[in-house]
């Protein structure tokens, strides 16, 4: 295991502080910090900008993030049993991590930031991951203010996050994305890396904010991928009906097969579906 500073080896960290992994707070701790170096390495450059981390835990990542060279970390921890080894990381690094407590669902991340320019790495909390992700990748504003996103999932999200039409994995999530972002899974981690060893596999997944999404509103986007992938087995005239008014005149306007089913519906089909609804 590589040694990144001077400070604990993290077990030493979590036995000291009495830090066992509580599932309630979806918590599996990332322990092998060639694994937190190699995250941090894909987000880089860390120097020109601030890093917004969500559920440091003891602290793995936190330290990668510092010893990478990140100018500013801001990091949001809910259990407070965390913060007295948050607080000795920030004391080694000189100030330049800030310890948040609370819930990250009900932080504004952009009124911490100051106006610099945030990047987003995180070892995801299972249970928030998807919501907190589906926030930032649906704010009202664009272009975000987030300049990157490189976050820690389940794996089986992962591919929910990337997939591509066709696919079992295809759905709302990744019309979303899709429609925002570009990027995708870059290494997965093998559970034994982790503390507790989760039963699934976990992937890093890097997404960047397209400059110029296809023209859409993000209310209308949301209502037709609910309504279509709520009924994923049906075709389109079947599912769309509960958007109200004729199915197969919308799903013709937007230039689709009535009898087609939400997977097999790339994210231009579903953009172009949500203007003609808004515009119906």
């Amino acid at each position: 295991m590589a040694q990144i500073d001077d400070l604990p080896p993290l077990r030493e960290v979590i036995a000291t502080h009495s830090l066992d992994a509580r599932k309630s707070l979806g918590q599996n701790f990332l322990l092998d910090l060639n694994l937190t170096s190699r995250i941090a390495r894909a987000a880089a450059p860390l120097d020109d900008c601030t890093i917004l981390e969500i559920g440091p835990g003891p602290g793995g990542l936190t330290r990668a993030l510092l010893a990478a060279g990140a100018k500013r970390v801001i990091a949001i921890e809910k259990d407070t049993r965390c913060l007295p080894a948050l607080s000795e990381i920030s004391s080694y690094y000189d100030g330049r991590l800030e310890v948040i407590e609370g819930d990250a669902l009900k932080i504004d991340p952009v009124a911490l930031a100051g106006g610099d320019k945030i990047k987003i790495v995180a070892n995801l909390p299972y249970n928030v991951g998807t919501q907190l992700l589906l926030n930032w990748i649906t704010t009202e504003d664009w272009p975000p203010f987030w300049t990157s996103l490189t976050l820690m999932f389940q794996k089986e999200v992962g591919e929910r996050i990337v997939a591509q039409p066709g696919s079992k994995a295809y759905g709302r999530l990744a019309v979303l994305a899709g429609w925002r972002t570009t990027g995708g899974m870059l290494f997965d981690l093998n559970p034994k890396a982790f503390t507790p060893p989760p039963k699934v596999t976990s992937t890093v997944v890097q997404l960047m904010p397209r400059e110029k999404p296809f023209a859409c509103s993000r209310k209308m986007l949301e209502k037709v991928t609910a309504a279509a992938f709520g009924q994923r087995r049906k075709m389109l005239r079947a599912s769309l009906k509960s958007l109200g008014g004729p199915a197969d005149d919308l799903i013709e306007a937007a230039g689709l097969t009535p009898t087609a089913r939400a997977e097999e519906i790339d994210v231009e089909g579903f953009v172009r579906l949500a203007n003609c609804y808004a515009e119906r």
